[in-house]
């Protein structure tokens, strides 16, 4: 066997019922604190035990809503906030990161090894980051900011 061949059996294929599965639990979790009435521009704080998310709708449409969401430290001279943009697809029931801290358009597959070195699953990677910034807010209180 040649080394292409090799290389070609071991690519990543992404599973996309996996993905779909994570996109719907994020939109569950995102449910539970999603206020209903919400102008653009406005955002809100949840609380939880592990920490405070800061949101932000930057567009509300009929079946869509885009969400900036940012969990602030208490440490910033040596790490970025973390930020993710997300999609909420009501139709769907999905909920989805579009954009994460400096990558502004998550491919679904990248090539491994690459310049910026992304995981050949990156666009799930990010995903799977939201669910875990999205369990700060299991108890939570939400509080509107103007």
């Amino acid at each position: 066997m040649t080394a292409s061949n090799l290389q070609l059996k071991q690519r990543y294929k992404p599973n996309v019922s996996h993905f779909l599965a994570l996109c719907g639990r994020n939109y569950s979790h995102m449910l539970k604190w999603l206020p209903l009435e919400i102008a653009v521009g406005e955002s809100w704080r949840l609380e939880g035990e592990f920490g405070i998310l800061v949101m932000c709708i930057l567009e509300n449409t009929k079946y869509t809503q885009l969400v900036e969401i940012s969990r602030p430290l208490a440490i910033r001279d040596f790490i970025n906030t973390p930020k993710v943009l997300v999609r909420i697809y009501h139709d769907a029931k999905l909920a989805e990161v579009l954009t994460s801290q400096q990558i502004y358009q998550l491919r679904p597959v990248y090539d491994y090894p690459n310049v910026r070195m992304y995981q050949s699953d990156e666009k799930y990677q990010v995903n799977a980051f939201l669910e875990e910034l999205l369990k700060i807010g299991y108890q939570h209180s939400v509080v509107c900011q103007p």
